[in-house]
């Protein structure tokens, strides 16, 4: 495949010139992105990783695929995007309803690893325009966010698909479909399902996750191919890849000539300075050293000195009628608790297949709204304080563990602007005091409010503040606490 080349500008594809990549002020002043983790797998309502699941026997994908849909050796994948309408999708309203939530910026999915599209791609027949909904999604986002003029973004999955593709080269181990090929064995959808055979082990017990990226130079190029169209078409602000850089131990190449046009394409806008960000998730510093790293479902124990970002979602990636999702108080914690450790969140709320969001999601968006527009003065644009905060309580730090904290009221978090400390009270004290024991006898305060109350009285003895709170409180989940001090070194 003759790759188109890479765009003139400041950056080379090389570890040694990405090296020099600098965190864009929007970025580090945003905190707070929405993120559209939406396609095709929506159409079951039953989760993450569908496209790949109902081809695992014995699963409950499989079971809810066979009982609802058909066996999958004749009805598929390739008949449930058909299914993918989108048909009361409105991206300009929920655009106002990111915004009015605090969202700072957008990111909405390219593709995910089921191979299918959100854009009318001119390399890849099966996406969102062609079929299904007849709309371009990613196109649909974009003007929406750009028209408010929110930072806008895209995320692909495709790196890992090539091998994450292959149970749908299996079949039945018993019953009455036992050894009936599933569809993705038919050569006549071989452009969805892949020519990824070597992947699939039919004597492999399980259902074991392999290396994420496979040492298919052809899939390397091929996914090369796709960035660029991305990049060229949409011109995002971040592009964000489900996985370390790719292609990791089968060599960089193609993972570096895709920062680099991300980069050199911004630069050509902005006169000649760069405003893209690159996530990805190796905690290698040689590699997220040319973009900032991101974290799933989990964050940093403490301030990092490079912006970072974790990525999360409310409930499961895609619209699963059988979710817990997390409560408005937790995320407002999450937020508060990464924001001070120089981070920034970007959360999902699932779509349905329709769309919409239920009712549920518009609850959680109404709370931040009205959250964010009394304590956002200490989140937007704000860096971290000498430490990330005080007291005995934390979030835990485990791959995928996002259990809310049994915080306490002495438990604080800061963030600074200028000469104000923010200080985010995690409970709301039963006798009616902040008491903040983190400054030192030289932080001389000379006044304190409360976000949406106004001042409030206080003391200052040595390193310890003793702020009055009133009656009322301003909000039902975290308060913060401007501290205006002399100067803070």
């Amino acid at each position: 495949m003759v790759q188109p080349a890479v765009a003139e500008g400041p950056f080379r594809p090389s570890f040694e010139s990405l090296r020099e990549f600098s965190c864009p002020a929007w970025f580090r002043d945003a905190k707070f992105g929405i993120w559209s983790h939406w396609g095709a797998q929506s159409v079951p309502m039953f989760g993450d990783w569908y496209a790949r699941h109902l081809y695992c026997e014995g699963t409950d994908q499989y079971r809810h695929h066979l009982r609802t849909y058909g066996h999958p050796s004749a009805v598929g994948y390739k008949d449930l995007v058909k299914l993918w309408k989108a048909e009361q999708f409105d991206a300009e309203d929920l655009m106002d309803r990111f915004v009015a939530a605090g969202a700072r910026y957008f990111v909405g999915q390219a593709m995910h690893h089921d191979n299918f599209f959100n854009y009318d791609s001119a390399l890849h027949s099966w996406n969102s325009v062609q079929m299904g909904p007849g709309k371009d999604i990613t196109g649909l986002w974009k003007a929406a966010a750009d028209s408010r003029g929110l930072p806008f973004g895209l995320t692909e999955h495709l790196g890992a698909t090539f091998s994450w593709w292959r149970y749908n080269k299996g079949s039945d181990r018993q019953g009455p479909y036992a050894g009936v090929p599933y569809d993705g064995n038919d050569p006549a959808f071989e452009d969805l399902y892949l020519a990824n055979q070597e992947h699939y082990d039919p004597r492999a017990e399980g259902f074991p996750i392999e290396p994420w990226y496979t040492a298919n130079e052809r899939w390397h190029q091929h996914w090369l191919a796709v960035m660029k169209e991305v990049i060229d078409r949409y011109q995002p602000d971040l592009l964000y890849s489900d996985g370390p850089l790719p292609f990791g131990e089968h060599g960089y190449a193609a993972g570096l000539e895709a920062v680099a046009h991300l980069y050199n394409t911004s630069a050509a806008r902005h006169g000649g300075v760069n405003q893209a960000v690159y996530n990805q998730k190796d905690r290698n510093p040689e590699v997220y050293s040319v973009g900032i790293l991101d974290i799933e479902r989990s964050q940093e124990p403490d301030i990092k000195p490079e912006p970072w970002q974790t990525d999360t979602s409310v409930g499961d990636w895609f619209y699963n009628v059988r979710d817990v999702y997390k409560t408005p108080g937790h995320v407002i914690e999450m937020l508060i608790d990464i924001v001070a450790k120089n981070g920034n969140l970007l959360l999902n709320l699932p779509q349905r297949p329709d769309g919409t969001l239920d009712q549920e999601c518009l609850y959680l968006l109404d709370e931040l709204a009205a959250w964010t527009a009394i304590c956002g003065e200490g989140i937007y644009g704000t860096r971290p304080f000498r430490v990330s905060g005080e007291g005995r309580s934390g979030v835990r730090i485990e791959g995928f563990v996002e259990d809310a904290v049994a915080w306490t009221s002495d438990d604080f978090r800061f963030t600074r602007k200028g000469n104000t400390l923010y200080a985010f009270q995690m409970r709301w004290p039963d006798d009616g005091r902040a008491i903040i024991r983190t400054l030192t006898p030289a932080d001389r305060v000379t006044s304190v409010r409360l976000l949406g109350a106004g001042p409030v009285e206080f003391e200052q003895a040595g390193g310890v503040l003793v702020a009055t709170l009133p009656e009322k409180r301003p909000t039902a989940y975290a308060h913060c606490l401007a501290v205006e001090l002399e100067r803070i070194d």
